[in-house]
């Protein structure tokens, strides 16, 4: 068994203790791949540029030109409306790509080909055929005195190649961060789609909505059809004015297409959305929370913008059938029972705030203790606010990341927050882990949320799959 001692899927991911009695002779392989990107500039310090992957790509021969492209940025909810979307295309009968940041476990969960992770064998073979053009890309940026391909430039040059190698029919694709100049943004999305717009990651994007719309609207690409969420007005005016610039049709949620009702579900909840074409009512959707059913609202618009321009209505069947095998991990997904417990990756304040919902919507836990590990270029005092009138009790821990608010510093600024009684503090993640466990098993109805950072979320899932938390 070997591990690494300081991952961080945000720089650039967490992969996770490695099993050595995995049965796939490629594994060694695969670890390989990762290493090499590893060793690149982390996803901390994305480089504003779109030149170096671009000038890979031409190398390669422009893979990401060899199919179709769904590109969809935002703040809040892109992952889980990518896999809604690609979930439903796939239920078309579509041989989907879906290229997705950051991963919980393994950095094989970013690239999926038809529903599945791609194989290390896979990985390693396409990696393979990249790395001389990054080599060669690398050899010029040094000599113009500018920084070689950064980690997620190769990751996502990667997945253009695998998803061509495979090959695919349509491709669903995560911006990493912003939009205009993250690498992703050098495919020509015929759809362009918008989650909701808040502020984070303002020492790259810009200190107001609007300077952040401005650079998330960067990937819409002329004549394409725009899809969008809900906005604050000052986000959609950007969008807007993008959308006329590029002679490019724009549907906001709310106006275009809207969902009309969601109630609570056994394992979920039960839709109803009205699309740019069609109606479909009573789907049942396996993930908790009004805000994944506005994310399936947009999905849904998204795949009748790409499959009919938005005038031709989707088979309901097949809607219903995309959305029955939609998972989201890391997405208020439970990993554990007896007692409960939740994992979120809610990193933001925007996260954290239809996280409390979701939690008093679809749960009746009596009491909730909550495992947070938060990074340092996050809003802490908005996370913790957030969370604050839903938690019972604080488990201060330390997320596993070179960039984590270190447990006392964290500490201090909960007790601040929500008093010192309610907060315990322990930086090992696993002892933590079995602290909050303890503590909600003392209640009825008590549950662990494990909340705060990706890289918290992605060791606690991997924690409870060995230690087998849920049968």
């Amino acid at each position: 068994m070997s591990d690494f001692s300081s991952p961080d899927p945000e720089k650039p991911g967490y992969i996770g203790p490695l099993d050595d009695s995995d049965p796939d002779e490629f594994t060694a392989a695969g670890d390989a791949v990762y290493e090499a990107l590893l060793s690149r500039l982390g996803e901390a310090s994305p480089q504003p540029r779109l030149s170096a992957t671009r000038r890979v790509v031409e190398l390669l021969g422009d893979p990401q030109r060899a199919y179709p492209v769904i590109h969809i940025t935002g703040t809040n909810g892109k992952t889980s409306t990518s896999r809604i979307t690609e979930s439903i295309l796939r239920a078309y009968g579509l041989r989907t790509g879906l290229f997705t940041s950051p991963h919980l476990e393994r950095v094989n969960e970013r690239i999926v080909i038809d529903g599945e992770s791609i194989s290390n064998e896979a990985l390693a073979a396409n990696w393979a055929d990249i790395e001389p053009f990054l080599a060669i890309v690398d050899g010029e940026l040094e000599t113009a005195g500018e920084p070689r391909i950064t980690f997620f430039e190769a990751l996502s040059i990667l997945a253009f190649a695998c998803f061509a190698d495979a090959p695919v029919d349509v491709a669903v694709i995560e911006v990493g961060m912003g939009g205009e100049w993250d690498s992703t943004n050098v495919a020509d999305g015929q759809v362009a789609v918008i989650t909701p717009i808040s502020l984070d990651h303002m020492n790259r994007l810009g200190n107001t909505v609007e300077e952040i719309a401005r650079t998330k609207s960067g990937i819409i690409k002329p004549v394409s059809h725009v899809v969008s969420a809900f906005q604050p007005a000052s986000a959609l005016a950007e969008l807007t004015r993008a959308a006329e610039l590029t002679e490019s049709s724009l549907a906001v949620q709310g106006d275009g297409f809207s969902l009309l009702s969601s109630a609570v579900g056994v394992g979920g909840q039960v839709v109803s959305i009205k699309g740019l074409a069609g109606t479909y009512s009573d789907l049942f959707l396996p993930l908790y929370g009004a805000h994944q059913a506005q994310n399936a609202a947009v999905a849904v618009a998204a795949v009748e913008s790409f499959l009919g321009g938005g005038t031709h209505e989707l088979s309901q069947e097949v809607v219903g059938e995309g959305f029955a095998t939609v998972t989201s991990p890391g997405r208020l997904q439970l990993v554990g029972i007896e007692p409960t417990v939740l994992v979120d990756a809610a990193h933001n304040p925007g996260g954290a705030d239809v996280l409390a919902v979701a939690l008093t919507e679809y749960f009746t836990f009596d009491k909730v203790v909550a495992v947070v590990g938060i990074l340092h270029d996050k809003d802490v005092e908005g996370i913790i606010r957030a969370l604050e009138p839903v938690v019972t009790e604080f488990v201060v821990t330390e997320a596993p990341s070179d960039r984590a608010v270190d447990a006392d510093t964290l500490a201090a600024i909960v007790v601040g927050i929500v008093g010192r009684d309610r907060v315990a503090v322990e930086p090992d993640v696993d002892r933590a882990l079995v602290l909050a466990r303890d503590s909600a098993d003392e209640a009825e109805r008590g549950a662990v949320l494990v909340t705060g950072s990706v890289t918290l979320v992605g060791q606690a899932i991997t924690v409870a799959a060995a230690e087998k938390w849920k049968p």
